[in-house]
């Protein structure tokens, strides 16, 4: 993607520069002789994957993280997997975040379609927490214990995320709108002894009554011994399954002065903090366990040297608590920043809804998925010709590639003097391999540079690094929260199939990427088989469970083809149908309404198309990579070895979709 003059549309002052707090980081490091002369950020970050040991040690010293402990080992190990983090070092990572903040400034602001808008103060959030924490330890909830949460992004599910974890109890948390099966999928596996959840929300103005499905995932949880219920629409607790069920308020009994008697649990560093999902293309969604101390130092370093925040700034991202973004917002925390927490529509009751907010509390960092921005790009919507968004500093995109028409429109649109960012990660490590560095310039369509500490490369087929071409993104460096093991892995087994099947020792993330000789890099897609809507991962394994329930079809195939230069995608599921059946409205509708009610909305396909036979490798694996490459136009000897395929006539209607769609 070559650049233009026109293609650089912002360059950070002098002043800014000198005052961010990378440089200053930079220049601590070589004033305390950490490091060697560092001139430009590609020296930093050279430096930091050149030397990750010293790194991290200068990220857990810089930032008062355990301070007083030793720790005579950062790194056990170069290699990956296996390697062990800091031990030895105890923490908290609920600990830490609740200590930043002074007592009286605001921490979170919060706004909902259900409730009236509200704030938390940091001692009142504090407050909550203890109590909390208070009632779980009641409950005889210990270290490792898992409490998840059937909750949407609240302030009571910050409260329950950092309430679980100060006692070091295991947090995994799945967002309303998700189906029973997909939360008992996820929830199962892990055998919680205690839910938090909702039975209703409001969304873009209509009501949601998640009740039936709320009665179905505590009778999924047979190890479950107590449901903690809070009232939305409702203010009363649901028919109460055979659990025992406590109202929010009454687990939280009288927080007041509780922060006094409050005392988080000291953990080892890689003590699980929380169970992340992501799925593969076959099996049960992978629960990701990532460690107190690795999140901790990634998000200190995301939030400080990428993200520039501090105590003064405020931000604020749209997402459900079902993405991983939710855990990063969080994380923005562990600076001393306020966060501002949205549960609704971001269309409702306009498009407006979410700039009202960044301009109601002056946020300095705010950010969504390119698919909104685009939304409003169709719908010829300008947020400045209502409101004065001068304050923003930083907007970030995240969740799909973001074209240079949504950076464009950002500088047009919102605010000329800001820091835009396109940032790509994932679940996998709750953070982002490449993304922004404020003291760079900014050019349409690029994501910066990688992160500090992410050796992050474009590999081809062969393992050989490509520069000016498309590959897949590798990590070659272990990073503190890549994923301590993923739940019931036996021998880590899925682990290494997952991330280290293509190149043994390197990361694979399964990403497409390019990367420039000025660092800065474009995400063109997943390279694997996951579905990627609005930036929530899904396993196709989920909607094969649901579409296998439909009288009349016999066996599917959904892939999502990344549509070249927009933000758009298309999500097509094709169908083999018994014989003298047709996709007629009304089974339509029924796999439509099936996917949504199992699963989530986004799993709704954008079509359903008959074919005659689904096309299998000669292990039995469906083609789907196979089948997404030649839709997104690549030719049948690059897309797919047909002599590995028992059935390459069923390839057929795929080629021709493809050509249909190529013309």
């Amino acid at each position: 993607m070559p650049m233009t003059d026109t293609d650089q549309l912002w360059l950070p002052a002098a002043e800014f520069c000198a005052s961010a707090n990378i440089t200053r980081f930079a220049q601590w490091l070589e004033s305390s002789g950490r490091s060697p002369p560092l001139a430009d950020y590609r020296s930093l970050w050279q430096w930091s994957v050149d030397q990750p040991a010293t790194f991290w040690a200068a990220i857990r010293e810089h930032y008062a993280v355990a301070p007083g402990q030793v720790a005579e080992t950062v790194m056990t190990s170069a290699a990956m997997p296996g390697v062990r983090w800091f031990p030895g070092l105890s923490l908290n990572f609920a600990g830490y975040l609740l200590s930043q903040g002074e007592a009286e400034r605001v921490a979170v602001y919060h706004e909902s379609e259900s409730e009236a808008p509200g704030q938390l103060t940091w001692g009142e959030l504090r407050d909550q927490v203890a109590a909390l924490t208070t009632w779980l330890r009641h409950q005889g909830i210990q270290p490792g214990d898992r409490v998840c949460a059937y909750l949407p992004t609240c302030p009571e599910a910050l409260v329950a995320m950092l309430a679980t974890t100060a006692i070091g109890a295991i947090w995994s948390c799945c967002s309303p709108e998700f189906g029973s099966r997909s939360v008992i999928e996820r929830f199962q596996q892990i055998s919680p002894r205690v839910l938090i959840a909702v039975g209703n929300y409001r969304y873009h103005g209509r009501d949601q009554d998640r009740s039936e499905v709320l009665r179905d995932i505590i009778a999924g949880l047979p190890a479950l011994e107590q449901v903690v219920y809070l009232p939305r629409l409702d203010r009363a607790a649901p028919q109460a399954p055979a659990s025992r069920c406590t109202l929010w308020p009454a687990a939280l009994g009288d927080p007041a002065g509780q922060w006094q008697r409050f005392e988080a649990t000291p953990l080892p560093f890689e003590h699980p903090l929380w169970i992340l999902y992501t799925s593969g293309t076959t099996g049960l969604p992978k629960g990701i366990v990532h460690g107190h101390g690795g999140i901790l130092l990634e998000f200190l370093k995301h939030s400080w040297l990428h993200d520039n925040l501090g105590p003064e700034s405020i931000k604020f991202f749209f997402t459900s608590t079902g993405w991983t973004m939710f855990n990063l917002l969080v994380g923005g925390m562990v600076t001393g920043c306020a966060v501002v927490l949205y549960d609704g529509s971001p269309f409702w009751p306009d498009q407006g809804v979410l700039w009202d907010i960044n301009a109601r509390y002056r946020t300095t960092y705010s950010g969504a998925n390119p698919a909104y921005i685009q939304r409003l790009i169709n719908d010829s919507y300008s947020p400045r010709a209502y409101h004065d968004l001068s304050h923003l500093r930083t907007f970030s995109l995240t969740g799909s590639p973001a074209t240079r028409e949504t950076f464009h429109w950002l500088y047009r649109e919102v605010h000329r003097d800001m820091h835009v960012v396109s940032m790509s990660g994932g679940t996998d490590v709750a953070t982002a391999f490449v993304g922004g560095v404020p003291v760079l310039p900014v050019r349409a369509g690029r994501i910066q540079a990688p992160c500090l500490g992410v050796a992050a490369a474009a590999f081809d087929v062969a393992g050989e690094p490509l520069l000016g071409e498309d590959g897949e993104l590798v990590v070659t460096r272990a990073l503190p929260s890549m994923p301590l093991f993923l739940w019931a892995d036996d021998n880590d087994e899925r682990y290494r199939s997952s991330y280290f099947d293509l190149y043994p020792g390197i990361w694979r993330q399964g990403d497409q990427i390019t990367f420039y000789p000025d660092m800065s890099c474009v995400i063109s897609g997943r390279s694997d088989a996951t579905l990627n809507r609005n930036g929530i991962r899904i396993g196709t394994a989920e909607v094969y469970h649901s579409v296998a329930a439909v009288e009349g079809v016999l066996d599917c195939l959904i892939v999502n083809v990344d549509i070249a230069d927009s933000t758009e995608c298309w999500m097509p599921l094709f169908v083999v149908l018994q014989e003298g059946q047709t996709v007629e409205p009304g089974l339509e509708a029924l796999i439509r309404q099936r996917l949504r009610e199992d699963c989530s909305p986004r799993h709704v396909p954008d079509a359903i198309v008959p074919v005659a036979a689904i096309p299998y490798t000669l292990s039995g694996k469906r083609l789907e990579v196979p089948v997404k490459r030649l839709l997104m136009g690549w030719p049948l000897e690059r897309a797919v070895n047909v002599g590995a395929v028992a059935n390459p006539e069923a390839l057929t209607p795929f080629i021709e979709l493809a050509r249909s769609r190529a013309g």
